[in-house]
This record gives C-alpha cells, structure tokens and sequence, in this order.
C-alpha cells in the first residue's frame, strides 16, 4: 500500500483516520507474517528484547510491531482498554499473543507513534512526514504529551495550501490552539486558501465550517477597524492635549509670534519675548497664527465669524472646561466667559459629546505628563549615575 505525504492526505482518508473506534477494535488471533516484517523497539538504550512481547500492532499494510502490553497500557488509556478486553476463543490454535489493530494511517505513522511510547521523542523528519498522523493517533489514543508536541510541530509546518485540512483535523482532534492558527492564516492568506483543492471541497461538502471561517473573518475585520479607529481617536485626543499646552505656553510665556497674554507681562520687553522654536513647534506656531486671526478677524466683530474662529473659541472652551487653576490662568476668555457663565454649556446641542471629549482629553494629559515625567526622572537618574561613575573613575585613576 503506497503511504500519502502527511500534508496531501485527502479528506475521505483524515474522516478514515478520526472514524477508528479504538474500544471496538476487535482483538483476533495473530496475523502470519515474515520476520521481515516484526519491528523491535529500544528505549533510552534500555533492551526490551529481555521481556518476551505479548502483544502485535497490526497496521494497514500488514506489518506486525512486536510491543508489550505493560508499557502501551502505562501510556494509553485507550490501548488499556483494548488490551484487558477478553479475547475470543479459536480452539486453542494460533498465537498467544494479544493482537492490536491500528488501521488508516501509513505504516511508519503507526511504528513512530509505538516508539514514542516506550521513548517520548520525535525527530523534525518524523514531524514533517508524519505530523498529522500522529496528531490523530495521539488523539484517538489519547497520548496527550504526544498530541501537544504534534500541534505544535503541525502549527509549524502549515502553508496555506494545506492550511484547510490541517483545520478539519484539528477541529476533529479538539486542538483548539492550531485551530485559531489555522483560522489566521486563512484569514490573512483568504485569496491564496481560496483557490485551494481543500477550499472547494470544503465549500462542497461542509457549509458549516465555511460559515464558521467566514464569520471569523468577519469579526477579525470588524475589530482591526475598532483599533484603527481607537488609534486614530486616541491621536486626536494627544493632538488636542498637545494643543492646551501650547495655548498655555502662548498666553503664559509667549512665543515666536505672539506676546503673552497677561497685563503682567506687558512690561517684559519684545526682547524677553521667546523668539526660538519650542518643543512642539508645528502645533504651535498653526495656534498663533489661529490667535492672530482670531484678534482681527472682521467677520468675528460683525457677529458672523468665520470657520477658524470658531475653531478658536471651541480650543478656549475647551481649556476652560480641562484648566484647573482659572483664577491664575491667563488663557483670554478662561474664566470670565465659560467658568462663569454656564448657559454656553447648556445651549450646545451636543453637550454629552462634548462632556466626553473633554474627559479624554484630559485624560490624555494626564498620561501625557506622567510619561514626560517618567521621562525626565529616568534622564536625571541616568545623569547622576553618569556623574557618579565620573567620580570613582576619577579617584581610581
């Protein structure tokens, strides 16, 4: 019997592989075979060849592997069961022996599987040509060390040619881990998968699996474009939290355009007035420019306004709602026009909104200066660590 590639067994024969019954496996009287055939088997170069075998695994092509029950009974339950079921009487002719059949799987499939009972260890060219077998054997058997090395070592080797098969068996061999594995790559490799044999076969004969990969896809969409959408949120409330600081830096220290906002500070002279770039100069050089309009903007005094001062008095709004300290703030229209008078507040159709804008925004800040500070201590940490070494160096040397 020719044995398959374990990546190119066909769907009938993966249902064959998970269909065996190991209870009712029926134990019969030994199958004649050549001595070409028999297989012994050494463990962790301990000789089982000392202990005369009971029992024959009889695979798919024939072949007799020689084992003893003590060691598959310590290791399958499954096999347990098989080997203590009595055995039927033929008149006292033929082997004594019990007889095990391991039946749809290749031959060298069923001679790893008994090896690694009696030594848990397999070799990558055991795992790349048998892996699948071995997965349902360790299923149906229930050899769970064998069957968690078998997901790994198949979740491993899975392409998206043989990605629709791999999800049958797992699915078949409850191994929830490479299922979502397979499920991803499908996902990720959904145009590839698509024009696969196993696809097609699938769309054929197992609709639901198809419904159950397709809403998966689905979902895996649905919540990259929640992150994505979350992301971009959370760059906009950085922005706007960027934006409050630079209004304050503006109106509390001046900068390239604009003098401070405070009567106090009309006594500095131009000269005092911060003339280099700051540390956010885009954002804050775009809110001078939004000021300087916002102070001769016609339409404004007209009663009109235009878009941009609108945009203006929303980011005061905005820092009357953040600023905790409006007494002493010099941000124009802080607390003369939005702490004092809540009819603002109350006449904004989108009021709830706003609440929530606010909220996160603040709570961008929040964590914000608690990153810079973080920041600034680990670089005064690093500085004196620097300095300190300076000085030993120094008294060494």
């Amino acid at each position: 019997m020719p044995e398959m590639h374990p990546f190119k067994t066909s769907h009938t024969k993966l249902t064959q592989i998970l269909c065996l019954k190991p209870r009712a496996v029926l134990v019969t009287m030994a199958i004649t075979a050549t001595q070409n055939d028999a297989v012994s088997f050494s463990a962790d170069k301990i000789s089982y060849d000392l202990v005369e075998t009971d029992v024959d695994i009889i695979t798919s092509g024939r072949r007799r592997i020689p084992a003893h029950s003590g060691v598959l009974a310590s290791a399958s339950p499954v096999l347990t069961n098989i080997i203590e079921k009595p055995r039927k009487s033929h008149g006292g002719r033929g082997s004594s022996k019990r007889v095990v059949k391991i039946l749809g799987v290749p031959c060298d499939a069923v001679s790893v599987f008994v090896r690694f009972l009696y030594s848990p260890s397999l070799t990558e060219k055991e795992m790349e040509n048998y892996g699948i077998h071995l997965l349902a054997l360790s299923h149906v058997y229930m050899v769970p060390q064998l069957k968690q090395r078998c997901t790994k070592g198949v979740g491993e080797r899975v392409t998206a040619e043989n990605v629709v098969d791999v999800l049958q068996l797992a699915r078949l061999c409850d191994a929830p881990g490479l299922c979502l594995k397979c499920m991803r790559l499908i996902h990720s490799k959904f145009k590839t998968v698509e024009q696969t044999e196993g696809w097609k076969f699938l769309q054929e004969h197992d609709p639901l699996l198809e419904l159950d990969i397709l809403q998966f896809i689905d979902e895996a969409e649905s919540r990259k474009k929640r992150r994505r959408r979350h992301r971009r949120e959370q760059n906009l409330y950085m922005q706007l939290s960027e934006a409050m600081e630079c209004i304050e830096h503006i109106c509390t220290e001046g900068c390239t355009l604009v003098r401070p906002s405070s009567n106090l500070d009309n006594k500095k002279s131009t000269s005092q007035v911060k003339s280099g770039p700051c540390s956010a100069f885009s954002t804050c050089y775009g809110l001078q420019l939004l000021i300087r309009h916002f102070a001769i903007c016609k339409k404004r005094v007209d009663g009109k306004g235009c878009l941009r001062c609108k945009r203006m008095i929303q980011l005061l709004r905005l820092h009357s709602s953040i600023c905790d300290q409006s007494e002493s703030c010099r941000v124009p229209l802080c607390s003369r026009q939005f702490k004092n008078r809540g009819e603002m507040d109350n006449k904004m159709a989108e009021d709830t909104k706003w609440k929530v804008l606010v909220r996160r925004v603040a709570s961008a800040k929040a964590m914000s200066s608690l990153s810079q500070s973080k920041k600034q201590k680990s670089e005064v940490l690093f500085k004196e660590e620097a300095e300190f070494f300076i000085r030993i160096r120094k008294k060494l040397f």
